[in-house]
């Protein structure tokens, strides 16, 4: 399957879309350090080619508003979250622990604005999400894309995960959601976050061996309702635009065919161009745009993302023309005049010409490759989990269950009585509230067939009460954010207002139309509603759950 299928409502010529472009002027200010290899200054340099080539005019630009704290937790923890708003380099020295903790150091260095970067580059890939669950065709963030980021740490460079986030808002609309990365690294936190479920597969195209971050085998293909949800696409030195396209177009298509995602998010990280500074490929800048330009073809909202890449002027250089590409404009190889021409001397020109590197991809390794992950795919067609109902899994409390823990915190008494029979999110949350001696626990539990009720009575310290208001569980994988509302039991909220209205607002529900939307970036939100004969109605059946 090498083509696309029909165009979108917005594009019947099948060239034009209704195109997005988010972008910050501050960006390309955030400065990593001397001699560190990630430069967002990469960013301002390619808004000045998009413009001086009259590409801006074709699109909708946005300033994306800055991502929340509460926008940043639907995936991260909430202490890494609030670590990376606190720290800055003149109190670092005073969290050595946190840092380690948190893997922020040399690759991932505290520098000044740090929190702010990235609530703007997250912000500009969820406000893309939004976009597209609106009725755009394309929406772009090339300051997003930093795929290495992970749920309790920092990682490649990477904060904070805007994918992740990008693919949850997207998960709103979208039953399924593809992900593809031609970042020359491995996709690696994307792909760890989605890699239990079957409602977002990830394709990975990278080189793999002796290099960071050293995961994305060819058998690593997922787990549970995710096995064969995860592509991996292993690839050697100095491969070349036709050795590339040769695995790429094949694997993408049956993808395409047999994943039918609602939605693509394409990683168009730099680096595996040719000449890139900590990169090994072989790519031309017109390569690596064939993958844009074969993924926009089958005119599925496409969510175009930056990543890597650090010889700055081939990175302005190919997301310009990527952009071209989105915009189903082509623009001429001779560079305008514009404030960073200097930086493309001596030739002054768009394209740059590949290298005579060897390619240590043989066409075996390829052919070997190419036929492993058909096959995978093909396993899908007859694999009972493919049902595409399940929601994004948590493997801990979602947070619904939250809402009805602060709704009693915010009572403030210190002794609470719980009737639960959500038995298994109820037991893992109160482990981890155990295990940080926040409650004091007295449990009783009896087993019913398949269901476990509990009785759960338990004190809690005044000193903690606080906290709890702001605690949330952690979880190795994505939070489950598409419950249904619950009917809360025997819970006499008298607390004023606010502190209701807080509690309401950890509590998400999934639903099939599409909310409001205002502003550059607001991320949706479901609308909740409590009504006070639910909240003091008790339940006396187990509440159904996604897994």
């Amino acid at each position: 399957m090498e083509a696309g299928g029909n165009s979108l409502p917005s594009g019947p010529d099948g060239s034009k879309r209704k195109v997005y472009y988010f972008y910050d002027p501050e960006v390309g200010n955030y400065y990593y350090g001397q001699g560190h290899p990630m430069k967002p200054h990469r960013i301002r340099m390619t808004h000045a080619l998009l413009a001086h080539y009259g590409l801006l005019q074709h699109m909708h630009v946005v300033k994306p508003a800055l991502a929340r704290d509460r926008d940043l937790c639907r995936f991260h923890a909430d202490d890494y979250v609030a670590f990376l708003r606190s720290i800055t380099p003149e109190t670092q020295q005073d969290q050595l622990r946190q840092l380690k903790r948190f893997n922020v150091g040399e690759d991932c260095p505290v520098f000044d604005g740090l929190y702010s970067f990235c609530q703007t580059y997250a912000g500009g890939s969820v406000g893309g999400a939004v976009k597209l669950n609106h009725g755009s065709d394309i929406a772009i963030n090339w300051s997003g894309g930093l795929h290495h980021a992970k749920k309790c740490e920092a990682s490649g460079f990477c904060y904070v995960n805007d994918i992740v986030l990008a693919i949850l808002e997207l998960l709103k609309m979208h039953e399924r959601v593809l992900y593809v990365d031609i970042d020359i690294h491995h996709g690696d936190g994307v792909e760890e976050a989605f890699y239990t479920t079957d409602r977002v597969m990830t394709v990975s195209f990278h080189k793999f061996g002796d290099y960071f971050p050293g995961t994305g085998d060819v058998r690593d293909i997922g787990y549970g309702k995710g096995k064969y949800y995860s592509l991996n696409v292993p690839l050697d030195d100095g491969i070349d635009d036709e050795s590339y396209q040769s695995l790429f177009k094949p694997i993408m298509g049956k993808v395409m065919e047999v994943f039918k995602p609602g939605a693509v998010v394409l990683q168009c990280g730099a680096d595996s161009l040719s000449g890139d500074r900590l990169g090994c490929f072989n790519l031309s800048i017109k390569g690596h745009a064939e993958c844009v330009r074969y993924m926009r073809s089958f005119n599925v909202p496409l969510l175009l993302l930056g990543g890597g890449g650090y010889t700055i002027r081939n990175v302005a250089r190919c997301w310009c023309y990527e952009t071209g590409v989105a915009l189903g404009v082509e623009i001429e190889d001779k560079m305008p005049q514009h404030e960073y021409y200097e930086y493309f001397g001596p030739d002054y020109a768009l394209h740059v010409a590949p290298s005579n590197m060897e390619n240590k991809n043989s066409r075996q390794l390829l052919d070997e490759i190419k036929i492993k992950l058909l096959d995978n795919l093909s396993k899908l067609q007859h694999a009972p989990s493919v049902q595409f109902q399940e929601r994004p899994p948590d493997t801990e409390i979602p947070e619904v269950c939250i809402a009805k823990f602060l709704a009693l915190f915010v009572s403030g008494s210190e002794s609470l009585l719980i009737l639960e029979d959500e038995i298994f999110d109820q037991v893992l949350f109160l482990r981890l509230l155990f295990a940080q001696k926040l409650v004091k626990p007295t449990i009783n539990e009896k087993v019913l067939g398949i269901q476990l009720w509990f009785r759960q009575a338990f004190s809690i310290d005044s000193q903690v009460i606080n906290m709890l208001k702001h605690c949330k569980p952690l979880s190795g994988r994505v939070k489950r954010e598409y419950l249904e509302p619950k009917a809360m039991s025997s819970l006499h909220l008298q607390e004023d207002q606010k502190e209701v209205e807080y509690a309401r607002e950890t509590d998400t529900a999934f639903t099939e139309t599409k909310a409001s939307y205002s502003g550059s970036m607001l991320i949706d939100e479901p609308q909740i509603k409590l009504e006070q004969d639910n909240i003091n109605k008790s339940s006396d059946q187990p509440t159904e759950m996604n897994s």
